[in-house]
């Protein structure tokens, strides 16, 4: 049982490792067995490595969250401009592109809190917002509609060789 006070923090620079480590891990535990071995374990080389953690970290126009609980990394969120294939883009969209939680921890507030902090800042630089989730993902896509995200789209997201359906949400 998860009883730990956690907190929620804006990622830095030093973090850069934390969190492609925490990317690869989370995003393997939550999709890993949907893909042949070799096209997860290409995937998570080149979306969740250091160097591009430290791109982001550096982009102005983008910030990660951490949750952490006794310096554990518990999940994370990466928000920024829009990125997704949506038709007639407006200038100044942004996007929620990633929110993972270590699965001991989901359901139990973490999410919620990185979520959180992340769309306060999303609101605060961009309009409007869009979250890309997977067809499949039905527990994600109800948490994203409390917060009056809905579907406007879909498109292809290819991991490997396996192309998933993904939801396009706006608000």
């Amino acid at each position: 049982m998860f009883d730990r006070t956690f907190t929620v923090r804006r990622a830095t620079e030093e973090d850069a490792a934390a969190l492609a480590h925490l990317a690869e891990a989370t995003f393997t535990e939550t999709f890993g067995h949907l893909y042949p071995p070799e096209d997860l374990a290409a995937y998570v080389a080149s979306a969740y490595n250091e160097n591009g953690c430290r791109e982001a970290l550096a982009d102005p126009r983008m910030a990660y969250w951490l949750a952490e609980a006794d310096r554990a990394p518990l999940g994370f969120a990466l928000a920024g401009y829009c990125k997704l294939p949506v038709e007639g883009l407006e200038l100044g969209a942004g996007e929620l592109r990633q929110l993972y939680v270590r699965s001991a921890y989901q359901n139990k507030g973490v999410g919620a809190r990185l979520f959180d902090a992340a769309l306060s800042w999303l609101e605060s630089h961009y309009s409007p917002l869009y979250i890309g989730v997977w067809s499949k993902n039905l527990g994600a896509q109800r948490f994203y509609g409390r917060y009056g995200f809905a579907k406007v789209g879909e498109y292809g997201f290819p991991v490997g060789k396996t192309v998933d359906r993904e939801f396009i949400l706006r608000r």
